[in-house]
């Protein structure tokens, strides 16, 4: 895995969203609670489970909704495939708000590896989405489809390793690329940049409290969010092969 390459390829997707971003920004903030677990059920399967419950201005009206589950299959210890389903209720909310509530149906894979590159512990994310969209007051939905890819790293504050019981920092970058029919002026509908600062108590159990730098571009291309988002994670991974 060449890390060099992949910095690369972010400084590039970073600079195009750049140069094409509009001047009608809706800067916002937002709040996000967050749980994730993956839970290993034998030496190769594993149950993927997640929930995220998104509040605008902090905590006063709906955002989003977000569930997740998955299987998880090991391949090896440090690569890991996900195939699962997501179910999703987007608010309006902010000044370019959605014209109403509407769910949407997700299917997901994804494939994850992890590294180390000297004192950093380094994932990355590879993921697809097929999203069945509803169209409010219809019974119909529309297909759309984009890859994501997340290069996140860990590092261990205090010591070499990350150990029980304590701290390290956390950051990621995470482009949204839309393809296939149905889409607009945002090929690159999102990106992300994350930073927290985590707490770990075993394998099994952390703390995040972070902060995500969410960049929007909406289907007409012409109207963006910047969202400055809090966020409060809890992992917590069972492992029930024992």
């Amino acid at each position: 895995m060449d890390l060099r390459r992949t910095i690369f390829l972010f400084a590039f997707f970073m600079a195009a969203l750049g140069v094409n971003a509009q001047k009608d920004i809706a800067v916002q903030y937002n709040t996000w609670y967050m749980y994730f677990g993956n839970h290993r059920l034998s030496d190769q399967f594993g149950l993927h489970t997640e929930y995220q419950w998104r509040r605008h201005e902090w905590v006063d009206t709906w955002q989003q909704s977000l569930m997740r589950v998955g299987l998880d299959y090991y391949v090896t210890e440090n690569s890991m495939l996900t195939a699962g389903y997501g179910w999703i209720e987007s608010f309006p909310y902010g000044e370019q708000p959605i014209a109403a509530t509407f769910t949407e149906h997700r299917i997901w894979q994804q494939w994850v590896i992890n590294q180390r590159v000297g004192r950093f512990y380094v994932n990355h994310r590879y993921r697809l989405e097929q999203r069945f969209l509803e169209q409010p007051g219809t019974d119909d939905y529309v297909f759309r489809q984009r890859a994501r890819y997340r290069l996140m790293a860990i590092l261990p504050l205090g010591q070499r390793e990350l150990k029980d019981h304590s701290f390290f920092l956390s950051a990621y970058a995470e482009p949204f690329i839309s393809f296939g029919k149905g889409v607009d002026a945002n090929i690159l509908g999102q990106n992300r940049l994350y930073l927290a600062l985590g707490y770990r108590i075993s394998p099994q159990v952390n703390f995040q409290l972070g902060y995500l730098n969410q960049y929007i571009v909406k289907a007409d291309g012409q109207r963006h969010e910047r969202n400055h988002d809090l966020q409060v994670g809890l992992t917590y991974n069972l492992d029930l092969r024992r």
